[in-house]
């Protein structure tokens, strides 16, 4: 509390009762109705007072958050895009354009799975690298089933990837694991039909449709930053280039306007798929940095996702998009609706 200059203003009787009353409800968390009973005045006396210990500068309040995160940013991404949670991370000081992920976005984004994940709730986790920093951060999970949404990049990396992801997940939570042994991108469409088709794979994509909560990672299209840009050849490159790809998430392609394209593509993944990504209650996108700007702002726009941690690098870019447009987050909108696919 603080008497300052203006409070000074204030007869010493109604000084000190107002300073007591701003102790009682502001530090002691009683409730006006209770502070009134103790005075012996109404609550809507008790109420006036302490507006006033307010006006008059007896009373000032800080909101603080640990220095790591910025308020400002996050509320303000949060109402742009629609957002359910926003959460945006200091960028590091000598964070490069062109910088991966800063892997403190996975320690943030491993304690909102913390606070928002309950009891008995199905956690999806998609191949990414920032979903992995999210699970090696974990430290706390209620009890939960934890399905791998996505194959694995390479099967050679599946120890150092969303296998263990999954299994680091379940075992923080003493849940239930049910990863996927198979790669996410395969030759053709009738290979990828007959691994999907495989017990184990075909058991994890039963649970698709139970996901309450969902942790996913967002790429831009180009060398080190999209899985798929990596796993398929120079020619399909080109050719979704051609489309206008300008993000991935989880083997989905989208344009800048959040659309999907290069649909055949899906088809060769093991991923789960648009509709019932769109049909999870919570999904959470953990991308930064300047680079993934445009294939964030893209992928929100898809309505796909609920809910964003981010860096301050990516979220300034994003804040200074001109037209916010309908934005679909909450609504789970597709962009694709009345369009031809």
């Amino acid at each position: 509390m603080s008497t300052g200059r203006s409070a000074a203003r204030m007869g010493p009787a109604e000084l000190m009762q107002a300073a007591a009353m701003a102790r009682r409800f502001y530090l002691e968390g009683k409730s006006k109705i209770q502070i009134a009973d103790e005075f012996g005045v109404s609550r809507f006396k008790v109420a006036r007072v302490l507006e006033t210990a307010l006006e008059r500068d007896l009373v000032r309040i800080e909101i603080r958050v640990p220095a790591e995160l910025d308020a400002d940013r996050s509320d303000a991404l949060r109402a742009r895009y629609g957002l359910r949670h926003a959460v945006v991370v200091e960028s590091p000081s000598d964070a490069a354009e062109d910088a991966a992920d800063p892997e403190n976005l996975g320690e943030v984004a491993a304690d909102l799975l913390g606070e928002l994940v309950t009891e008995g709730d199905v956690l999806g986790l998609a191949w990414g690298r920032s979903t992995i920093h999210t699970a090696t951060a974990l430290h706390r999970l209620p009890p939960c089933t934890v399905v791998q949404l996505t194959g694995v990049y390479d099967a050679g990396t599946a120890e150092r990837g969303s296998v263990e992801a999954v299994r680091r997940a379940a075992a923080v939570s003493g849940g239930e694991a049910h990863p996927i042994y198979a790669p996410m991108l395969l030759p053709d469409a009738a290979t990828a039909a007959a691994l999907r088709g495989q017990t184990s794979i075909a058991a994890a994509f039963e649970y698709f449709d139970k996901v309450t909560v969902a942790a996913v990672s967002i790429g831009s299209w180009e060398p080190g930053v999209s899985t798929v840009h990596d796993m398929i050849s120079e020619e399909e490159r080109a050719h979704y280039a051609s489309l206008g790809v300008a993000a991935e998430m989880s083997a989905h392609l989208f344009d800048a306007e959040g659309r999907r394209i290069g649909r055949d593509l899906g088809e060769r993944c093991i991923t789960v798929e648009a509709d019932r990504l769109r049909r999870i209650p919570e999904v959470i996108a953990i991308a930064g940095g300047r680079r993934k700007a445009e294939a964030i702002c893209a992928v929100l726009r898809s309505g796909l996702v609920t809910s964003l941690v981010t860096d301050t690098a990516a979220a300034d870019r994003l804040l200074r998009e001109t037209e916010p447009g309908p934005w679909p987050a909450l609504e789970r909108v597709d962009p694709d609706e009345g369009a031809a696919a």
